[in-house]
């Protein structure tokens, strides 16, 4: 499929740099199955389910996962070393992580990278797109907590390009859901939410569920195939516990419709379905990549924030919904100035009941 049946021109100050506040008074767009649109607020989203719907969230926490660091000298060759940025985008053991280096061609196997006093790393390999996997001196509990205070909050890059990560950021960019540590990006649908909303769900009958999925660096890198078959996803951690799975899978038998809170939770239930569309327990890493023509059998609601042109993220909306239906609803999004990006406003995506 060609990449670029899913470009939008988007001006450059609809990109919001902070989230609105309280967190439950950003707009909401609402696109209906008949591709009707309704202008609302987040606050109003209990007005769309109904009693015996499901919500389902990613319950991810973002970790601190840009590093500043310098490379040690290499005899003969340079006698201070080199400035390098790392952004950790995927665990790979106790003391490994696999990154994305700036710039990384100054980096070779072998090299040594020194954050602070306290954390080093060692540079295993260097693959392509300046993704790096390194092996740190510290590991386990000891190498989190080094990061932690090393690290600085990952930002998107169309957020960092304009300014710094600020004290701020340590919670403005964490979901209320924020459990489990490993995430290098939030979940942005999951930022809208407050207590006094998920109270008020819950009070109007509406379920909660969450997934797990460590969203990494690759979700911000741009799709350089000029067809989609081109294009290899980077792979991600998720997990569906068994006892969630058996719980959604009643709701759905009682007739209860799932609301996926995010991208990240709707990659994750349709990795967890098996071959008939039942929900079972799953972990491990899923590359799955979602473009039109896709055949959905888990949620029927998506919740989430307004994607950048040629993304895999715009394209799993244009799968969920039509990409005619999402092209006029971000034409519409933008004409009405709505906030785009990671701390922008959201849609609330309503298809028809096509599960199987």
């Amino acid at each position: 499929m060609d990449v670029s049946l899913f470009d939008f021109d988007l001006p450059e100050d609809r990109i919001a740099l902070r989230p609105a506040s309280p967190r439950d008074s950003a707009r909401l767009l609402v696109v209906h199955a008949d591709g009707r649109l309704e202008h609302a607020y987040i606050r109003d989203l209990p007005r769309f389910l109904r009693s015996g719907d499901v919500l389902v969230a990613n319950d991810t926490k973002v970790i601190p996962a840009r590093l500043y660091g310098r490379r040690a000298p290499r005899p003969g060759f340079d006698a201070e070393g080199a400035r390098i940025e790392i952004m950790l985008h995927k665990r790979g053991g106790l003391n490994r992580y696999f990154a994305f280096a700036r710039p990384a061609r100054k980096l070779i196997g072998g090299d040594t990278i020194q954050f602070g006093a306290d954390l080093q790393a060692k540079v295993i390999t260097r693959g392509e797109g300046g993704e790096v996997e390194v092996a740190f001196d510290l590991s386990g509990a000891e190498l989190d907590a080094a990061i932690a205070h090393a690290g600085e909050m990952p930002l998107p890059p169309y957020i960092a390009s304009k300014r710094k990560a600020d004290v701020r950021d340590d919670t403005d960019y964490q979901t209320t859901f924020a459990a489990h540590k490993g995430s290098v990006a939030a979940p942005t649908a999951g930022l809208h939410f407050t207590p006094e909303l998920l109270a008020q769900l819950e009070a109007n009958g509406v379920l909660r569920e969450t997934v797990t999925l460590h969203v990494g660096a690759g979700t911000f890198l741009p799709v350089s195939a000029t067809d989609t078959i081109a294009h290899k996803m980077h792979a991600e951690w998720a997990s569906l516990d068994a006892a969630a799975a058996s719980r959604i899978e009643a709701t759905r038998v009682r007739g209860g419709r799932i609301a996926a809170v995010g991208t990240t939770s709707l990659r994750t239930l349709e990795s967890a379905k098996t071959a008939d569309g039942q929900l079972i327990a799953f972990s491990g890493d899923t590359d799955i990549f979602i473009t039109p023509g896709y055949h959905f059998q888990t949620a029927e609601i998506l919740l989430t924030n307004f994607h950048l042109p040629r993304s895999t993220l715009f394209m799993l909306v244009c799968a969920f919904m039509g990409t005619d239906v999402m092209k006029a609803a971000y034409a519409e999004a933008i004409r009405q100035n709505y906030r785009f990006y990671s701390y922008g406003d959201a849609c609330l995506l309503l298809r028809q009941h096509q599960m199987s």
